[in-house]
């Protein structure tokens, strides 16, 4: 089966714990996990010119993801992260950093054009530079790829605008049970939380809502109707990138010819494995590879 050119855009940090830092950004689990599970999977940001930056730019290397990381004259991203009894992170997200100042040029326009797949979110959308080549990349896509907005809400780092406009150049919405009705609040959407997705799923003509929630389980809402996946039963040392990993199962799945049960069952399963494993970035067991080594 024939790889497909998967791609993360848009933060690129370090998540700071109280005792240790891990490599961090949605985009860039995502598309490290896409990778392992057998894809073209590269990761789109800026770093600074500093420490923080070579060290994020050889911890990629030795994870032999590709990247087009570009250097920013502001510092590298960090988080603060603090973990709560049960795993779950709240946030501190430092501000004026590489990853606000991602610029689209021909290096980028490139890659959009034989781009199969992309993965954005709402954070990055917080500097207009970062949002424009967000923007940029999506429209320079091919047709028939697939735009994937993992909502992806942090702090206040997101409006009405950046939300409707993300949503109107999306194919498949993935968001999360908390996300729901902040989504609605802004939208001026009513009803329970299957409404409410399948609302946004006329709204914005989407493919699929894709809803996690949690322990609960996952629903998928598509124009033919839904699927509902189990979660699994496992012992969680963080949640932290869980999401992401999530994602690039679901999104894997299917440009590999798998169907959304298909998909939901694997992504269910790798977003397990990392929550049973420290850090958003944990080797994935070799059979969950989907596209065999060329």
């Amino acid at each position: 089966m024939k790889k497909s050119t998967i791609v993360g855009i848009g933060e690129l940090l370090f998540d700071v714990f109280p005792e240790h830092k891990a490599l961090g950004g949605a985009p860039t689990n995502f598309a490290y996990h896409c990778q392992q599970l057998g894809h073209e999977a590269i990761s789109i940001s800026a770093i600074g010119r500093d420490p923080l930056g070579q060290e994020i730019r050889e911890e990629l290397c030795a994870r032999q993801l590709p990247t087009i990381l570009q250097e920013s004259d502001y510092p590298t991203g960090t988080v603060q992260v603090t973990l709560s009894s049960k795993g779950s992170p709240t946030y501190e997200i430092s501000e004026g950093v590489a990853w606000d100042d991602i610029h689209f040029n021909e290096e980028l326009r490139s890659l959009a054009q034989r781009t199969d797949a992309v993965c954005f979110g709402s954070l990055a959308q917080r500097s207009e530079t970062s949002q424009s080549t967000i923007f940029s990349f999506l429209e320079a896509m091919p047709a028939g790829s697939l735009r994937i907005f993992d909502i992806n809400l942090r702090l206040h780092y997101y409006t009405r605008e950046v939300i409707h406009t993300s949503l109107e150049h999306t194919d498949l919405l993935k968001l999360n049970d908390e996300e729901v009705p902040i989504l609605a609040l802004l939208l001026g959407i009513e009803g329970d939380m299957e409404a409410i997705c399948r609302q946004l799923l006329e709204l914005y003509s989407l493919q699929a809502v894709i809803l996690t929630r949690g322990a609960a389980g996952c629903s998928i809402y598509h124009p033919k109707g839904s699927i509902f996946h189990p979660s699994a039963s496992i012992e969680v040392v963080d949640t932290v990138g869980a999401g992401d990993s999530f994602t690039a199962g679901f999104v894997s799945a299917l440009l590999a010819g798998r169907n959304y049960l298909e998909a939901v069952a694997l992504a269910t399963r790798v977003a397990a494995f990392v929550c049973s494993h420290p850090g958003a970035m944990p080797t994935l067991p070799p059979h969950y590879r989907l596209v065999a080594t060329e």
